[in-house]
């Protein structure tokens, strides 16, 4: 059963690796081998994360996301051995890239689903357009409040 769903998740990433690698090379142009070295490592940590968020929901259901934030945050941190060598290596991969992947992923996902997406009705959408815009113009507002008051900008 681990098995299984690890090697379903180790080839999920490997193609979710394969778009955000060209997106770094073509959008961003990075180096072919520090993207591959950057995502790998990424790649890695969300691997590991997802594995034990696994184990973990036998004890506490939480989202994988946590463990898979919250592993990357303790590699990065002041007190990992390996912290220069996960930022440097990270450092190569353009943070919008993967985006992207994201992006593809959610169109297929709502290609599959359209009919269903339909069904739903005009009314909804609008909301979800107010609600998505409301979210993105509320964290810019945030996020210019705390860079203006930390000095960043």
């Amino acid at each position: 059963m681990v098995r299984k769903y690890f090697l379903q998740q180790l080839g999920l990433l490997f193609l979710i690796s394969i778009i955000i690698i060209f997106t770094n090379i073509l959008g961003y142009s990075m180096p072919i081998g520090d993207s591959i070295i950057g995502i790998g490592v990424l790649s890695g940590i969300a691997l590991v994360g997802l594995t034990i968020s696994k184990f973990m929901s036998k004890f506490v259901k939480l989202p994988s996301m946590m463990y898979v934030s919250l592993l990357a945050l303790l590699l990065a941190s002041p007190i990992s051995p390996i912290r220069d060598a996960i930022i440097s290596s990270t450092s190569n991969v353009a943070f919008l890239a993967p985006t992207t992947a994201l992006g593809a992923f959610a169109g297929i996902s709502l290609g599959k689903d359209i009919k269903d997406f339909a069904k739903i009705g005009w009314k909804l959408v609008i909301l979800t357009i107010f609600v998505v815009a409301g979210t993105f113009l509320g964290s810019a507002v945030i996020a210019h409040v705390v860079l203006k008051v930390t000095g960043a900008i």
